[in-house]
């Protein structure tokens, strides 16, 4: 089975898309959809490149019953653009380096916001939380396990519609 490809961006992947990869990684294996997506997560920079999540972040995720273990890395161009089928950015600033950093004849239909996915939020960007404290850290986590929870049904919708 050809696996669907995930990238979730922030700006230095050590808070948000780090977590969004971790919540989406745990809700595929609580649907049993987890041998469907490959799932990775990217910064818009490499200002952190090969250190862990930030403490804080990593903090709040364990008491949902998340594990942060993927280290930071700075988005490959022009490979992440042509290897994932999906590129999400966690605000609009994410949303507009990505759309300036894509490859000439690279499909813009492939980026999103992973606001896009909510059902039950409305914000428009998941906020970064570095500079703040413990309740941004939870709202975080709070739009991304609802944003998960969205992607998911949009995704599998897809795969019906392909089968």
């Amino acid at each position: 089975m050809i696996k669907k490809k995930i990238l979730f961006v922030c700006l230095g992947n050590i808070c948000r898309s780090p977590s969004a990869e971790a919540v989406m990684k745990a809700k595929l294996e609580k649907h049993q959809l987890n041998d469907k997506y490959l799932i990775d997560s990217a910064g818009i920079t490499g200002f952190h490149e090969g250190s862990p999540a930030d403490h804080r972040m990593q903090q709040h995720a364990f008491q949902r019953g998340y594990l942060l273990t993927s280290l930071s890395r700075p988005i490959q161009i022009p490979t992440d653009f042509y290897k994932y089928d999906h590129i999400i950015a966690m605000d609009k600033e994410n949303m507009s380096d990505l759309t300036a950093l894509a490859p000439d004849n690279f499909n813009s239909e492939k980026l999103s916001k992973m606001t896009d996915y909510c059902t039950h939020f409305t914000h428009d960007s998941v906020p970064d939380p570095y500079y703040g404290g413990a309740a941004g850290f939870e709202l975080v986590l709070d739009l991304l396990e609802d944003a998960c929870e969205g992607l998911i049904k949009k995704l599998e919708s897809e795969w019906i519609c392909f089968r």
